[in-house]
């Protein structure tokens, strides 16, 4: 358990691989580096805090990020971070580190959850998104952050890079590995450090990769909540549920937008016909083998 106690994009996988490959679940862990402050390919990661009854900064419980969304103010972060909290409670800092908040204090206006999640606390459906928005701010948090494509059913066995906020360290850690099958619904990631507090971390594609745009595949949380070991992390895989809540996550934070973008450099994207939303291009994508 990892808790204390622009544009939309999207991206949705069809794996057509070349050959089968297995992952032992064994795979060794990242090394884990703290972050000395934001940068360009960080700033989008955050800290949740509780909020105090002035409205400033109480104690931190988990991590989210900025998504693309019309309006720039979509976080995604796992479902189970905002148990027993009401949107008012909980405030979002992009980019804190050591107390600063390069950017702002964004309040939590809206908690968007799963049906599934709500009625029987899935662990495939531990993902929320919330909406923030910071008074007398002159457009959203992703016009000084950025924002992450979302990628949907993207194959195990890719590399990602994860960032979050332990709550024993006052700002960012992350960590580069393979991404592993622990099941057909959920990720695993091995890399020591990620401690209560990182409960909503993002699994980063593409980061960094010119041209690219940095992708979420899935936030820690899923199975035991992302784990009671702080090598072993685990997030349920983004799925066609993932999709439809951010869809209602865009109509809410302000409506839809028309354009995606394939986000993966090893991938051949073509359109899909099977899109239902005009503004939403699902992408039908061949993908290679390699991680």
């Amino acid at each position: 358990m990892r808790l204390r106690l622009g544009r939309p994009a999207l991206v949705v996988a069809a794996a057509v691989l070349a050959a089968t490959v297995t992952f032992s679940l064994d795979t060794p862990a990242g090394s884990v580096d703290a972050q000395s402050g934001p940068n360009r390919l960080t700033s989008a990661v955050g800290a949740l805090f509780t909020r105090t009854p002035s409205g400033g900064i109480g104690t931190h419980f988990c991590t989210a990020s900025v998504v693309d969304s019309p309006a720039g103010d979509l976080i995604v972060t796992a479902a189970h971070c905002m148990n027993g909290r009401s949107a008012g409670g909980v405030v979002f800092v992009p980019g804190y580190s050591h107390g600063q908040a390069p950017f702002g204090t964004w309040a939590v206006k809206r908690i968007i959850e799963d049906q599934a999640w709500m009625t029987s606390a899935d662990p495939d459906d531990d993902f929320a998104f919330l909406i923030v928005r910071q008074e007398g701010a002159h457009g959203g948090v992703e016009k000084l952050t950025g924002g992450m494509a979302i990628g949907v059913d993207v194959p195990a066995g890719k590399t990602v890079e994860v960032f979050g906020y332990p709550d024993n360290q006052d700002g960012l850690i992350s960590c580069a590995n393979i991404a592993l099958a622990f099941s057909p619904t959920q990720y695993q990631f091995n890399c020591g450090g990620f401690t209560d507090g990182t409960s909503g971390s993002p699994l980063l594609m593409n980061l960094g990769v010119p041209g690219g745009q940095a992708t979420v595949i899935g936030v820690i949380g899923g199975y035991h909540q992302g784990g009671y070991r702080a090598s072993v992390s685990y997030a349920a895989k983004f799925s066609a549920n993932l999709s439809a809540l951010y869809k209602t996550a865009l109509g809410e934070a302000g409506g839809l937008s028309a354009r995606t973008r394939g986000g993966q450099p090893e991938c051949l994207a073509s359109p899909s016909p099977r899109g239902r939303q005009p503004a939403i291009q699902l992408l039908s994508l061949l993908c290679a083998s390699q991680p």
